[in-house]
């Protein structure tokens, strides 16, 4: 095991966050089966919610992935407001800001989403799945659940 990820986290919304040392959690798992086995069914989770945000970022339009990202970050949040800006979602999508800008409008005109300044309010999440043409699902409730659980 290392004892330092490669990767960096932060926090997308408002919300709380932990940390702790390597050697602790080593430890937790060592101690625990049921510790183990759920940070491993967590990381085959993440692993295929990875590929596919891949798959879908490579092959899907940006209506699409906008809706998915809303939705994944819905379920992880209180309520059915979201605080973000469009830059902010253009740099999670890996697209400019003015195509956010009318992906966000082509929610907003289909009832999806109500959006001003800074923050979103999801309005239909049926339709919202439904947009995403199956590139929001099973797969992403799989995660959530074992994130919230």
């Amino acid at each position: 095991g290392q004892d330092r990820s490669s990767n960096e986290t932060y926090i997308q919304v408002a919300s709380k966050g932990w940390s702790l040392p390597a050697e602790n959690l080593r430890s937790a798992i060592a101690k625990s089966l049921s510790l183990r086995e759920s940070l491993l069914r967590y990381a085959h989770a993440f692993l295929i919610q990875s590929s596919r945000t891949a798959l879908i970022n490579g092959h899907s339009k940006i209506e699409e992935r906008l809706a998915r990202w809303l939705l994944m970050v819905h379920d992880r949040s209180e309520g059915n407001k979201i605080y973000l800006t469009h830059e902010f979602l253009a740099t999670m999508l890996g697209s400019r800001r003015p195509g956010v800008t009318v992906a966000l409008q082509m929610l907003e005109y289909r009832g999806l989403v109500h959006a001003k300044r800074g923050e979103i309010t999801i309005v239909d999440r049926a339709g919202m799945i439904a947009l995403t043409h199956g590139a929001y699902g099973e797969e992403e409730q799989r995660y959530f659940g074992l994130v919230s659980s």
